[in-house]
């Protein structure tokens, strides 16, 4: 029986989402999947491998920076049918998704029940925020927001505090 909860992890890039996962998946083997890689895979990397002569979907995945707007239209138009499309895709073998951009996407699956928690990562005193091209969602749609302004050592004490309220330990 799987005890742990169906999270989606939000905030600006580089602000720390995939450093949560990974905290939850080391102390308490929550799976996930970021959505850009995710989206790579399932579609992206067909759509963009020869437009940038891409050799492989990791390739198209660690040059997405540079495309951030692009990426962000290529996912509203996949999810255009069902905005939860892609989460539903995500969630149907991970524990936790990890990166939606879009505002109607995460209401939509507030709606369907896609997700038990959402937590926002935020580091805006220190970093910048992404251009609204490419993120539309404010950190009022979190149940969560972790602090990640200081130190490494400091978000990874909040994540294993966090951790402890939502996982009950593994048997």
């Amino acid at each position: 029986m799987n005890n742990k909860p169906k999270l989606l992890i939000i905030g600006h890039g580089r602000h720390g989402k995939d450093t949560l996962a990974e905290i939850f998946e080391r102390d308490h083997g929550m799976t996930f999947k970021a959505s850009s890689l995710a989206a790579s895979d399932i579609f992206i990397y067909e759509e963009l491998k020869y437009k940038y002569d891409y050799v492989d979907a990791k390739d198209c995945f660690h040059d997405r920076s540079n495309h951030r707007a692009e990426w962000y239209d290529m996912i509203c138009d996949y999810n255009k049918e069902d905005k939860a499309k892609l989460a539903k895709d995500i969630m149907a073998d991970s524990d936790c998704y990890v990166g939606m951009r879009d505002l109607s996407e995460i209401n939509e699956c507030i709606e369907q029940g896609v997700f038990d928690m959402i937590i926002w990562v935020d580091a805006s005193e220190r970093l910048p925020k992404e251009g609204k091209d490419s993120f539309n969602v404010s950190r009022s749609r979190a149940d969560v927001i972790v602090e990640n302004n200081e130190s490494l050592e400091v978000f990874e004490r909040k994540a294993k505090i966090l951790g402890k309220f939502l996982f009950k330990p593994l048997s």
